[in-house]
């Protein structure tokens, strides 16, 4: 049923049941109801008419409300996997290439390096798609798995600090936050040179929510222009589209440490 067919509906149904009534009353009910029994029956059928339809009214807009968030939550894992293999696709070529020239030249360490590389791209290609965002499953445990997994992968230990519910982000902000974590650990993977690092999700004080990520590495030595990079460019735009602002620091050991706060309060439906 459609919002132009409900909207129909809730407008001619009290008016013809209502209607109905007052007219029966008033032409053939004058001789055996009077006046007072029949405001206090009208009340009393307006108001059991207005609860049973306005209980089936928001049961009928709650499941398409439901079923218009799960297709988008679809749509936006979908659109994920696609910006993921085309990532792949684009990575790999390039690896490739450069694999081709070396090889060429006869420089086989450098060749190796290259061949490494593409594995390792493959794996956290394969990882990350695995991790995208399902129905029926808890953001707290699919990132625990995540980290955890990630921890295996490449021997950096993570500490999660998660102190948010499950239901603060709907399925398609929750594709964004797994993107921006997703790129975050894959650049800690890459440039760091980290040993451990940390996660944390919560609460701020003005009811929003905050996403820090720091690591025990290298740091950025160059912070205006690391922004312009694609994999932090990203994590802005990913950010903006969850309302929250993106902040990039040294840590005081010397690390990177990467923070997204809310700039309104709690997305969650």
């Amino acid at each position: 049923m459609t919002y132009r067919t409900l909207k129909m509906f809730s407008i001619l149904l009290p008016t013809f049941l209502i209607g109905g009534f007052e007219y029966i009353r008033h032409d053939y009910l004058l001789d055996v109801m009077t006046m007072e029994e029949g405001n206090l029956y009208i009340t009393i059928l307006t108001l059991i008419l207005s609860f049973l339809f306005a209980t089936w009214m928001f049961r009928k807009l709650e499941r398409i409300t439901a079923r218009l968030a799960e297709e988008q939550a679809k749509r936006a894992v979908y659109e994920e996997r696609e910006r993921l293999a085309q990532e792949l696709h684009d990575g790999i070529a390039q690896t490739l290439f450069f694999l081709n020239v070396k090889l060429k030249k006869g420089k086989l360490d450098e060749a190796s390096a290259a061949v490494s590389t593409i594995d390792q791209q493959v794996r956290q290609a394969i990882f990350n798609l695995r991790a995208l965002p399902e129905a029926g499953s808890s953001l707290r445990l699919r990132l625990e798995k995540w980290l955890d997994d990630f921890t295996t992968l490449t021997g950096i230990d993570v500490n999660p600090q998660l102190e948010l519910p499950d239901n603060t982000f709907s399925a398609t902000e929750q594709v964004q936050l797994f993107g921006i974590i997703q790129e975050a650990f894959a650049n800690i993977r890459k440039h760091s040179g980290a040993r451990q690092a940390e996660l944390i999700l919560q609460d701020t004080p003005t009811g929003g929510w905050q996403l820090v990520i720091a690591d025990d590495g290298r740091g950025i030595t160059a912070l205006p222009e690391a922004r312009k990079g694609y994999g932090l460019a990203m994590m802005e735009e990913r950010a903006q589209k969850l309302g929250a602002a993106f902040d990039i620091a040294r840590t005081p050991a010397g690390g990177t440490q990467l923070m997204f706060t809310s700039c309104k309060g709690r997305l969650g439906r």
